[in-house]
């Protein structure tokens, strides 16, 4: 079953409403800002590697408005709603879901901003522990709310790396730049090559409106900050040390192998996963700048299996969906498929023809019930445009 996209109107509506609900008025502005799939590069956006996401249809919208206290008060449906004081430095607090806020205001003090005192209500359509990057959306449509409340417009790529900093030191997950990136600097019928050494990202097309992207959500959810996603980071930087060099980018399977007796096996597959997943990511720019989509299918099947294998970040229930597409093949529509994101639960991606869209879906979503007894969640996108300010005038 392919579930619809909840339009951003409809979401803005919803963030509206719930304002006027809880504080008695409706908002001055509204901000938003997508969730990402990965389509490959996956766990080397902190290793200097390459990246190739896109952002989804999928969305966080935060609905706003200034008051003349020096206090945000902020609710998001099924969440505690979280008060804080904007006059102070700000420390990691509770509800914990409120650090991600408390992360990017910090940001936004450290640049000198007078925030004034303002309600919030938050909601989206971006399912929590999906590997689909709820917080980085989150981070990021908040940092576009401040922008508009304190009459800025910052830089697209210190947005990003605002919001990643606010990911790093209150929430706890020493995440790379790609989701961040991702959700900022988005834009519609594009993907979006990220170099994670120089920053620069790089817009890929995808107008061929014959390709889709569908996003299975396997509804076993992941919680990143719970150390696996730690322990693989420090995997990488305890095995880029024992090879002697400065970035991954100067590392060859040569010098991996020469080091393996030296690194252990764990850290040499950790190190493989690495070299050989940075090298697929700009074989896969290649496959699809020559539409050679055999080409890039094989690709994302040696994405997953390396995870899989070498990284250690999948589960049955993402191998599940992934043999499901894989089992409908290419003459059923199906291009390439392979788990995203951290990985431990979460979603896989199957790139896949358009018009094949919904049958397969339809046929995952069953085949995935009969197996397992959770219902999986489906959906179907294609790049979406980044952070923005809402005009919900027209």
């Amino acid at each position: 079953m392919l579930e619809p996209n909840p339009p951003l109107t409809d979401l803005a509506r919803d963030a509206s409403l719930l304002l006027e609900e809880t504080f008695g008025a409706g908002p001055a502005l509204t901000a938003a800002a997508p969730g990402r799939v990965n389509l490959i590069g996956e766990h080397i956006d902190y290793c200097d590697g390459f990246v190739l996401p896109l952002a989804i249809e999928r969305h966080v919208v935060i609905a706003a408005r200034p008051t003349d206290s020096s206090i945000a008060r902020v609710v998001s449906t099924g969440l505690d709603p979280v008060e804080i004081d904007l006059s102070v430095p700000q420390k990691a607090g509770i509800p914990q879901w409120s650090n991600y806020l408390r992360g990017v205001i910090q940001g936004f003090l450290d640049l000198h901003c007078r925030l004034p005192g303002f309600e919030a209500a938050i909601v989206s359509s971006i399912p929590l522990g999906a590997g689909l990057s709820s917080s980085a959306a989150l981070e990021c449509a908040f940092a576009t709310l401040l922008e508009g409340l304190v009459d800025t417009v910052l830089p697209t790529v210190d947005k990003a790396r605002l919001a990643q900093a606010a990911e790093h030191q209150f929430a706890g997950v020493p995440c790379g730049l790609m989701d961040q990136f991702a959700s900022s600097f988005g834009q519609k019928d594009q993907l979006i090559l990220i170099d994670c050494r120089s920053g620069e990202p790089e817009l890929i097309p995808f107008t061929d409106p014959s390709l889709s992207v569908l996003v299975a959500h396997t509804r076993v959810s992941h919680d990143l900050s719970d150390g696996g996603y730690a322990a693989r980071r420090k995997d990488t930087e305890n095995g880029l040390a024992l090879l002697g060099k400065s970035s991954w980018r100067k590392v060859t399977m040569k010098d991996a192998y020469a080091a393996r007796e030296t690194m252990g096996d764990r850290l040499f597959r950790r190190a493989r996963h690495v070299i050989t997943e940075t090298a697929r990511t700009i074989e896969a720019v290649e496959a699809f700048r020559a539409n050679d989509f055999s080409k890039l299918g094989s690709l994302m099947d040696q994405s997953h299996r390396s995870l899989r294998d070498d990284f250690e970040v999948s589960c049955e229930e993402l191998d599940l969906m992934v043999a499901l597409a894989k089992e409908i093949g290419f003459e059923g529509g199906v291009l390439g498929a392979r788990m995203t994101g951290g990985g431990f639960g979460g979603s896989t991606v199957t790139l896949c023809r358009t018009n094949d869209a919904a049958a397969i879906a339809s046929r995952m979503h069953q085949r995935y019930l009969d197996e397992t007894g959770i219902v999986p969640l489906v959906f179907a996108t294609r790049p979406a445009a980044g952070a923005s300010l809402l005009n919900l005038s027209s």
